[in-house]
């Protein structure tokens, strides 16, 4: 077997069951699950409908690529939100459908990574620190070493790309970007982008961006900023180097469709479409006419957003008096502080109010100075329904009330 296995972490959801097993929760209270980021907002009717009226096509092989109304629907789209240049971002030259971001930015870092580089050394990917733990899965089973680069509140939960030697730069081939931030809720600004990307110039590094969270926010007069939308203000229409990966998942509350893109730079797409196409992993013809669909609209999109600004406003207005807690830049998951280690935090409260979250710590490492960033953090994942949130927040309320009594 592959030795590199031996190099993967248990997944953080097998710690937690590790954390609460033995633990009897009261039974008066009903569970209420904040841990998992799964959107449970119902899936759009119009989608599930044109899933279901196409089941004929499963008889029917689909191609790796896509069928090219998708990519162009996909195009149009990322065209639109990101403000890019008409006909720059092509569904022939520039988009692949994939089964979710997860497998795509796992496929596409074994496809980037040059495991025998010109210096020799072994190739580095940088990441996020906390992080979404399919970055660090990747690097190992590519060949790489993860190179983790900490978000912590004194740089706004934002790397300080400044920081990083020049060593490092020089060794990276993959740099990953997660705006808006799983676990933080962090946007990484326009300026920031542009700085890196004049980096992947100097250092001719890959930037992969995971912007799955994009399309949940609180301000309509300000989408967070996209990796692509900033080479085309910086008239790099070629988006050289730079490829963005998004789903349907939390935008349209598809979860289960598996149904995703990966955009940007031809030159890179063209080479991870040959990869797949050994890989095999080809979206299904029902599938990708749902995706169409729901690519296509937007109301159910701005209806989503409302239900998590109404969830988070009340989250946030319980809690504040008793935790560090505030709203994020977007996406759907709280960042708060613990009193206590974030791990006895998640199984006290677990334990006391049958509420589960997940420790910071559990998605975090400990960086080049052997701190963890995590620590002392709980991610919430505002996912189940406004009565659901607001008697979870008022139970974590209690529970942090009664560590202080």
């Amino acid at each position: 077997m592959n030795p590199d296995l031996q190099k993967l972490q248990p997944y953080p959801f097998e710690k937690l069951a590790k954390l609460k097993a033995g633990v009897t929760p009261p039974t008066e209270l009903d569970h209420i699950a904040l841990s998992i980021g799964e959107p449970k907002h119902p899936s759009p009717a119009f989608v599930l409908d044109e899933l279901k009226n196409n089941l004929d096509k499963l008889a029917n092989y689909p191609t790796t690529a896509g069928t090219i109304e998708l990519r162009q629907t996909i195009a149009d789209w990322a065209s639109r939100r990101f403000s890019l240049k008409s006909g720059s971002l092509t569904g022939e030259l520039n988009v692949l459908p994939v089964l979710g971001t997860r497998e795509a930015i796992f496929a596409f870092t074994q496809c980037a990574i040059d495991r025998a580089p010109a210096n020799n050394e072994t190739p580095l990917l940088l990441s996020p620190n906390p992080f979404y733990q399919i970055y660090e899965g990747a690097a190992y089973l590519s060949g790489a070493e993860p190179y983790y680069l900490s978000c912590t509140a004194e740089n706004n939960f934002v790397p300080d790309f400044d920081a990083v030697p020049a060593s490092v730069w020089q060794r990276c081939q993959l740099l990953l970007l997660c705006s808006p931030s799983n676990p933080t809720g962090a946007v990484t600004d326009a300026d920031t982008l542009a700085k890196l990307i004049a980096l992947s110039d100097q250092y001719d590094f890959v930037i992969g961006s995971d912007e799955c969270y994009s399309e949940i926010y609180f301000d309509e007069a300000q989408p967070p900023v996209g990796l692509l939308e900033v080479c085309a203000r910086l008239g790099r229409d070629d988006y050289k180097n730079c490829i963005v990966f998004h789903s349907l998942s939390k935008r349209s509350n598809l979860p289960g469709l598996r149904s995703g893109f990966v955009a940007g730079d031809a030159q890179l797409i063209k080479p991870f479409t040959s990869y797949r196409t050994y890989h095999g992993c080809a979206m299904s013809i029902p599938t990708q006419l749902a995706s169409i669909a729901a690519w296509n609209d937007e109301a159910h999109v701005l209806e989503n957003r409302d239900k998590y600004r109404e969830k988070f406003a009340a989250v946030v207005e319980i809690l504040k008096p008793v935790m560090d807690v505030d709203f994020p830049d977007a996406g759907f998951y709280l960042w708060a502080a613990t009193p206590i280690a974030d791990d006895l935090f998640a199984q006290g409260l677990f334990a006391q109010q049958n509420v589960t979250v997940l420790p910071g710590s559990y998605v975090s490492r400990p960086d080049q100075e052997g701190n963890l960033p995590g620590a002392n953090r709980v991610r919430m994942a505002l996912v189940a329904t406004l009565d659901e949130c607001v008697e979870a927040a008022w139970r974590i309320r209690r529970f942090v009330e009664s560590l202080t009594n």
